[in-house]
């Protein structure tokens, strides 16, 4: 599923990485998961998902939008994943998007840009 992620823009606080960085390589097909400190935060990268935990959130934002090139497998992977769909498929004028609350409470927008 790594190919059908074009571009996002996040920044996810989670509360273990350990937790987290499972349901992000199941969102994305990554194998390969980057950890490292960055002043006091734990950092680890997992495809285009830059996660940290530490006390410097109110920096970063928890929010963020994916573009993708199908929903059908990032939905597949929600389900699993045990993410709860705030916001079904639906049509906005620049295509379809879901919104989804991950099990460590991040919200992204996922978006099919129309062809």
């Amino acid at each position: 599923m790594s190919s059908n992620i074009h571009a996002m823009v996040a920044n996810v606080e989670v509360d273990d990485l350990d937790t987290a960085i499972p349901l992000y390589q199941e969102l994305t097909g990554e194998t390969e998961v980057r950890r490292f400190p960055y002043r006091d935060l734990e950092l680890a990268l997992v495809g285009p998902f830059l996660l940290y935990s530490g006390p410097l959130e109110k920096y970063v934002s928890q929010n963020g939008t994916v573009i993708v090139g199908s929903l059908a497998p990032v939905l597949e992977a929600l389900g699993k994943a045990g993410a709860e769909i705030l916001e079904a498929p639906n049509e906005v004028p620049n295509g379809t998007r879901v919104v989804a609350r991950h099990p460590d409470g991040s919200v992204f927008e996922y978006m099919q840009l129309r062809a």
